[in-house]
């Protein structure tokens, strides 16, 4: 599973009940979408946290920490395609048989903006392209 979304090329599926297949009509336009999950296997939402690349205990809210109060995940993925109910994306950072809760389009017109500070992240965010996970969630995946 990566880490974060879009950071890895790993091919996924996101099957789509059939009561609402009809819902996917027109969304195979669109090259990126936000997919909203429930973090199902996460734990008790943890209020400070030590977040993928840092060593400091920071806010969750500060955080993408899994372990939220809310169990609530959003992700940007690319859409590569739709075949029935099976919605073919690249880069999704969820465990298999993750809720998906709903589906939207990523319009860049609407959703891009120009960030003028990323707080803790400043300085630490290119080493997502080579840092890997460690276990310090490995519990909230049943590996703990």
């Amino acid at each position: 599973m990566p880490l974060q979304p879009g950071v890895d090329t790993t091919e996924s599926t996101i099957e789509v009940a059939p009561e609402f297949a009809d819902g996917l009509l027109d969304l195979d336009g669109f090259s990126h979408i936000w997919v909203l999950s429930l973090l199902h296997r996460s734990r008790a939402a943890d209020l400070r946290v030590v977040p993928f690349l840092d060593t400091a205990p920071r806010g969750v809210f500060a955080t993408r920490s899994p372990r939220r109060p809310n169990s609530i995940g959003l992700s940007v993925v690319r859409l590569l395609g739709i075949e029935g109910r099976a919605v073919t994306v690249e880069g999704l950072d969820l465990l298999d048989r993750t809720p998906v809760l709903d589906l939207k389009p990523y319009v860049p017109r609407f959703d891009v903006r120009e960030a003028e500070r990323i707080g803790w992240f400043e300085g630490r965010d290119a080493a997502v392209e080579w840092r890997r996970a460690d276990d310090r969630h490995a519990q909230d995946r049943g590996l703990g």
